[in-house]
């Protein structure tokens, strides 16, 4: 009797967390495509300040694009992200990996 009471509840909780998976999942796929059309027009801004003749520009122009690149490249870096990992943790995976192995 125990255990099918704690079978129905172990059901019951595995049904309570699936939609708040497929709602991250929703919401992911729309902020990768907003963040894409961002990028791409960062990107082909850099593309336009690396086309420029520079040496026609003046001292401050010059400064001026300078502080735009690297704030457009702070975007990107923001807008990328990625998944650091760091040396401790990839020990403990490697060790983990071949104990299991």
């Amino acid at each position: 009797m125990k255990k099918i009471i704690v079978f129905i509840l172990m059901a019951g909780m595995s049904f309570t967390y699936v939609p708040t998976t497929a709602f991250a999942a929703k919401t992911a796929t729309t902020n990768t495509s907003s963040d894409a059309s961002a990028a791409n027009a960062l990107i082909l801004r850099l593309s336009a300040i690396n086309g420029m003749d520079i040496t026609e520009l003046s001292g401050k122009e010059k400064k001026g694009l300078r502080k735009e690149v690297r704030s457009i490249k702070q975007q990107l870096s923001d807008i990328g992200g990625g998944v650091y990992i760091s040396a401790g943790v990839l020990i403990l995976i490697l060790i983990l990996l071949i104990i299991l192995l």
